[in-house]
């Protein structure tokens, strides 16, 4: 049987659907490195933190399971911000992984993290950092947006050498400006080189 194809796994929540446009952008950059990009969600939760959707959504992106991360060359995961952290949902997931932790499942493998919120300054950075923690308590890569990329000092929106970040406005009333959206195609093309080259040395 031959090896399947290595791809990178957008492994994202979203609620009002700007992390889902983000994610697909990621994607989309992924694919113009020249690998495949699996995007991926979580369903939510609820108040006694079991999950609280049906196992196949009505629709968008497929649930993830625990072989798609598992199986992945690279991740980017993507949540809007709660508190300055990620959301419930993508974080109930993520502490649902400890199997992959105790085999090394994701060590050596790139990894980077995106993030929209309602305000500016309404904890981009600190929910982009705190994403990065349990990546790097898997052994992966971290992967952030380089100063190469000039979006980064020229942007009146979203975007951080962290990661890719959004600002949706408090009604969600901001589409993605032209600095986001080109951040978000480098963030995945990024994770991709990087996957690439750490399959050539493995």
């Amino acid at each position: 049987m031959a090896a399947a194809s290595p791809y990178i796994l957008v492994l994202y929540y979203s609620r009002h659907g700007k992390t889902a446009e983000m994610a697909r952008l990621i994607a989309r950059g992924v694919e113009q490195a020249g690998l495949e990009a699996r995007i991926r969600t979580v369903p939510s939760v609820s108040p006694d933190t079991e999950s609280s959707l049906p196992a196949v959504p009505a629709d968008g992106a497929v649930y993830c399971s625990q072989q798609d991360l598992r199986d992945c060359a690279g991740l980017v995961l993507g949540s809007p911000t709660r508190f300055g952290n990620m959301a419930a949902p993508l974080k109930y997931f993520i502490d649902g992984t400890s199997s992959l932790w105790l085999s090394g499942a994701l060590a050596d493998k790139p990894a980077g993290v995106f993030t929209s919120t309602s305000s500016l300054h309404g904890g981009q950075e600190s929910t982009l950092l705190t994403m990065a923690l349990p990546l790097l308590h898997h052994g992966m890569v971290f992967a952030g947006l380089p100063y190469r990329n000039p979006e980064l000092t020229e942007t009146s929106t979203g975007g951080t050498p962290y990661g890719m970040s959004h600002w949706a406005g408090a009604n969600n009333e901001h589409s993605l400006s032209t600095h986001e959206k080109s951040l978000c195609l480098a963030q995945g093309k990024r994770v991709a080189v990087l996957a690439n080259a750490l399959l050539t040395v493995s």
